[in-house]
């Protein structure tokens, strides 16, 4: 029989046919698509015709088509639905797919054709794209070791292939403790719990055929930490939470970063952070430093000063001793309550999942005029759902979202496309997909944080189907890491517009809109704990950042712990992501040395943001299409610094940002 990952998809939108495709198909498919893409390489490599644009750039973009959509559905089940076929297969592919690249890489003739048209640009008839394209290209196979020689060259490729296999094992890893662990909850324990969480928990367990649980979903084990009485069960859900993976991915996180510094070393740099920060924004590791440092002391004074306060109330619940990790969240949520009156529990009923998802699909159609149809196509998952995106009638793209948490996911939320959009070598339209972890339940209801995080990812969700240029690799999200999470930080502000909220934050019982009183109680609590926060993701930003500087630790969790000490991080805040889970930098290197981003990005997203605030109007007509037209459309096809003066006028300060997090002094 044919194999469906290797046709032709006739389907609607030449949508993947999941519901034909087996977990036996993937692997011969892999194999032909792979070979395929050599030949064509070769073929690119060895034409007798002298290198322009179309017969070597133009080609390698057109180039290995069938291997993307064979990878584009492998990957896409492998993080959101796996099993242990589908790993044992990422364990396969993940070294065969770097030993590709750096066959690639590392092709003489190839990279001689590349360099030829690299040294005759000036005389080229290029377009800007085109000419940003070749640079790309040109600095790609330089970065990745192509004009190493003999067994500088040979090392660089061993490298590459060993750290595919440890990036996929410590995900693996960390997935496995995920999927293992679980709290059972007598009916005792679930005293003071708000009902949400129960609901949640039961449903989690009814999926492990067991009673009500708590599992390492983000989702469960937070609220449980905000709202368990039981000091005991806080305890052992927070030892949990930061063990996962202490097992095994503490060696193999060593292991990573000597091969990264090797890595580096070969290509001339002196650290991997040198390395890495040289394409990004900031460049360089000191102008990272610097921002994070100038966001820490602040946010550091603010959470001493709340961990006092916290303390205080524990004693006064007749507990001695320290404030603890595992006590944090649930003395901040009264805090929160006293401070403002305000009650998460009470909260959660007006944030229903569905009506978030409308909320972010109505603000894109009022600021991008964007409109969004159910589709009924075969998905991988029950859970899964797609709509058809069009904007005057004519098509734009295809959005999935799959958004609850289940055993087989990997943790957290990430936003992908299973196609790109393009015009060469012919016009394809985006299909993008968000993946969450949020609890299930019916109707399944969010925190405030789950709100922000659906919003965020569909803020990558409008750069990959507003994208709106000719060649794939510089489009979407293909842009500088401490550039990509610029919109997906700006549109978490829409869901802080009163308007907003005011819409779409209906009860789920009574379907009353949210009480004025609770709106406001709502976007005053906003910066709420916003030392705590801030500590905790700085903290794995500069753990991050000096793993990558100078010599590699021996043992990363000693490091990790001087590195904790020099700053004097305050005991009861755990880091975001401690190495043993810190899949942002460790299952590959697309945030290493770079998790600094989301703070370098949110300098911009705050600035961004205060743009539409100075007009009045969250909606401004004129500042939608701005932002369209010099950044979401854009991809990387100028950069990155360029098109945000484009659309501001200039560089923004860290200003804004404290603001934003009401940290300014």
């Amino acid at each position: 029989m044919t194999n469906p990952l290797l046709t032709r998809w006739t389907s609607r939108f030449e949508m993947a046919p999941f519901d034909a495709i087996s977990d036996a198909d993937f692997e011969p498919a892999f194999a032909e698509a792979l070979a395929s893409h050599e030949a064509e390489i070769e073929a690119i490599a060895q034409n007798g015709a002298a290198p322009d644009f179309d017969n070597t750039i133009g080609a390698l973009e057109a180039a290995g088509k069938d291997l993307d959509r064979v990878l584009s559905v492998f990957f896409t089940v492998a993080g959101a639905d796996s099993n242990a076929e589908r790993e044992a297969l990422q364990r396969k592919f993940s070294p065969a797919l770097a030993d590709h690249a750096s066959k690639i890489s590392s092709n003489k003739a190839l990279f001689a054709r590349v360099e030829a048209l690299w040294d005759g640009r000036d005389a080229l008839p290029l377009s800007d794209e085109q000419a940003r394209v070749l640079m790309l290209t040109h600095r790609s196979f330089v970065r990745s070791g192509a004009a190493l020689e003999g067994a500088a060259d040979k090392r660089m490729q061993a490298i590459k292939s060993r750290l595919a296999v440890l990036g996929t094992e410590f995900t693996q890893n960390l997935l496995a403790d995920e999927r293992e662990w679980k709290m059972e909850l007598a009916e005792a324990d679930l005293e003071g719990l708000p009902q949400f969480l129960i609901d949640a928990a039961r449903a989690a367990g009814a999926e492990a055929n067991t009673g009500p649980v708590i599992t390492l979903s983000r989702s469960l084990a937070t609220p449980f930490l905000a709202s368990s009485p039981r000091r005991d069960l806080r305890e052992k859900v927070w030892r949990a939470f930061t063990a996962r993976g202490a097992a095994k991915n503490p060696e193999i996180a060593k292991e990573i970063l000597a091969l990264r510094h090797e890595r580096a070393q070969l290509l001339g740099y002196d650290s991997f952070a040198d390395y890495k920060l040289e394409t990004e924004m900031a460049k360089t590791p000191e102008a990272v430093r610097e921002l994070l440092m100038a966001v820490w002391a602040p946010a550091k004074a603010r959470a001493e000063a709340d961990a006092q306060k916290l303390e205080a109330m524990l004693h006064r619940d007749g507990l001695n001793g320290d404030l603890e990790p595992w006590d944090w969240h649930y003395y901040a949520e009264k805090m929160r309550a006293e401070a403002f009156d305000f009650d998460e529990a009470a909260l959660k009923p007006y944030l229903q999942l569905d009506k978030m998802i409308e909320a972010s699909f109505a603000c894109a159609t009022r600021l991008f005029g964007l409109e969004f149809t159910p589709l009924d196509v075969p998905l991988y998952h029950r859970d899964c759902r797609a709509w058809e995106v069009t904007r005057d009638g004519a098509h734009v793209a295809v959005f999935i979202g799959d958004y609850f948490a289940r055993g087989s996911k990997r943790s957290g939320a990430w936003c992908s496309a299973m196609r790109s959009q393009a015009k060469h070598p012919q016009v394809q339209s985006p299909v993008v997909i968000n993946v969450c972890n949020f609890a299930k339940g019916d109707p399944a209801l969010l925190s405030y944080d789950d709100a922000r995080t659906l919003f965020h990812e569909f803020g990558h969700a409008l750069h990959q189907m507003l994208s709106n240029v000719t060649y794939e690799s510089i489009s979407g999200t293909s842009v500088a890491r401490d550039f990509v999470e610029l919109p997906s930080q700006l549109y978490e502000h829409w869901l802080e517009v009163p308007q907003v909220l005011a819409e779409f934050a209906i009860h789920a019982e009574t379907g009353e809109a949210m009480p004025q009183e609770m709106l406001e109680k709502l976007l005053a609590a906003a910066n709420f704990g916003q030392g705590f926060a801030t500590v905790e993701y700085v903290a794995s930003a500069l753990v991050d950042l000096e793993f990558h500087q100078g010599t590699p630790p021996s043992d990363p969790m000693a490091r990790q712990a001087q590195i904790l000490e020099s700053i004097g991080m305050p005991r009861a805040i755990a880091m975001r992501h401690a190495t043993p889970q810190f899949a942002h930098v460790f299952s590959g290197d697309g945030y290493s040395s770079g998790y600094y981003s989301y703070m370098w990005s949110e300098v911009m997203d705050a600035d961004a943001f205060e743009a539409f605030e100075e007009k009045g109007d969250a909606f401004d007509p004129d500042l939608a299409r701005a932002l369209e037209e010099h950044i979401l459309s854009k991809g990387g096809s100028e950069d990155a610094g360029a098109l945000y003066e484009a659309f501001r006028g200039r560089l923004p300060g860290v200003e804004a940002l404290l603001k934003g997090r009401g940290l300014a002094a």
